[in-house]
């Protein structure tokens, strides 16, 4: 019975299921999206990666002040070479609702913003709540 009394604390401390499920939203929600644009005419923006990945930055569910879930996760890119460029696009997925945010600037903005939509910031996402003090 001792042991019983840990298991759920275990299984809910690396939940590979919340990861994959993550990876997969902000796949669908970023990635995908911005390999698919591709600009029709000169710019001197920043030309588009060669890759892109997916990191799961702490695999353990945070709650917000509203007590909602949510995964923070990064995107690194890759120009050509062999190096990565870390923390290219920064953010978090919400458990619940699948709502994927960005970080720009110190705020967090709906992913939409990548894809050049019009968004403001959302204030109180993404953003962990103290721990309780007893």
């Amino acid at each position: 019975m001792f042991v019983l009394s840990f298991v759920p604390s275990l299984a809910s401390a690396d939940d590979p299921d919340s990861v994959a499920w993550a990876e997969q939203r902000v796949q669908k929600e970023i990635v995908r999206p911005l390999a698919e644009q591709v600009s029709k005419r000169f710019s001197r923006a920043r030309p588009a990666p060669r890759e892109r990945r997916v990191r799961i930055t702490d695999p353990t569910p945070s709650h917000d002040a509203k007590g909602r879930d949510f995964v923070p996760f990064a995107v690194d890119v890759r120009f050509g070479g062999a190096e990565w460029k870390r923390d290219d696009v920064v953010g978090c997925v919400y458990r619940a609702s699948g709502a994927v945010f960005i970080r720009r600037e110190g705020a967090y903005y709906p992913a939409s913003l990548l894809l050049g939509k019009g968004v403001a910031a959302v204030s109180g996402v993404c953003e962990p709540s103290p721990p309780a003090r007893s």
